[in-house]
């Protein structure tokens, strides 16, 4: 089991991780370059004559080829480490019963977005560069314990009986009740539309890898469990 686990998760995590590499250098580093921009004061949306234009469009893209190959392997590595996570779900979903297919694994992919990006995202969403915010300690703290609550959470609704299914909902609020750290004033320094466009575009990429990565590891799974 061991053996079906570590192979099914490295080879789900390497490939998810190019995918989600791919759709970070179409999706989402263009807007991360164009909000350094506005983090080094290349260019400037709230000018000192009050205006609030400012010209849009981002740099050339691939001409750090060293940053870019740095996207890929800590995407492969990240998603390998998330797959391994979802391996060994697997592993003590079956134990309790419950068989895991491919099908089966897109709904483990969309929980461990939920869990891992969603939640989060609630109280502390993807921020462009710049953004002056609360201390970072605080903000880690809230979003570790987010995740792990969250994932908490969900396992108790899909597995456990009512009354646990009850207590994991209580389990996802919790962390939104008690409220994410932010500064009572804001300090942003980009335009508003790139920051929201920023945010919905690393949160689709986010969903669409995670799918990815429950059915490529699933798949792997029983694959490597039938063999």
């Amino acid at each position: 089991m061991f053996k079906n686990l570590v192979a099914s998760a490295v080879f789900a995590g390497v490939a998810v991780g190019v995918i989600a590499a791919a759709l970070q250098f179409w999706l989402v580093t263009p807007l991360l370059l164009e909000g350094e921009l506005y983090e080094t004061g290349a260019r400037v949306h709230f000018s000192t004559d009050g205006s609030t234009q400012s010209e849009a469009g981002h740099p050339a893209l691939f001409t750090e080829p060293m940053r870019d190959l740095m996207t890929v392997g800590f995407n492969m590595v990240a998603f390998t480490g998330f797959a391994l996570f979802l391996a060994v779900g697997f592993a003590l979903s079956e134990r309790g019963g419950h068989m895991v297919t491919a099908r089966k694994g897109l709904i483990w992919g969309m929980a461990g977005f939920i869990a891992v990006q969603l939640a989060p995202a609630i109280g502390l969403p993807p921020e462009l560069p710049g953004t002056v915010a609360a201390d970072v300690e605080l903000r880690q703290i809230w979003w570790i314990c987010t995740v792990l609550v969250t994932a908490v959470g969900l396992g108790l609704i899909a597995f456990g009986p009512t009354l646990a299914g009850v207590g994991g909902a209580v389990l996802i609020a919790l962390p939104h009740l008690i409220g994410a750290p932010h500064l009572d004033t804001y300090f942003g320094v980009a335009a508003p539309e790139l920051a929201a466009h920023f945010a919905t575009a690393s949160l689709g990429t986010s969903a669409a890898t995670w799918v990815l990565l429950g059915l490529f590891t699933a798949t792997l799974w029983v694959k490597f469990k039938d063999a």
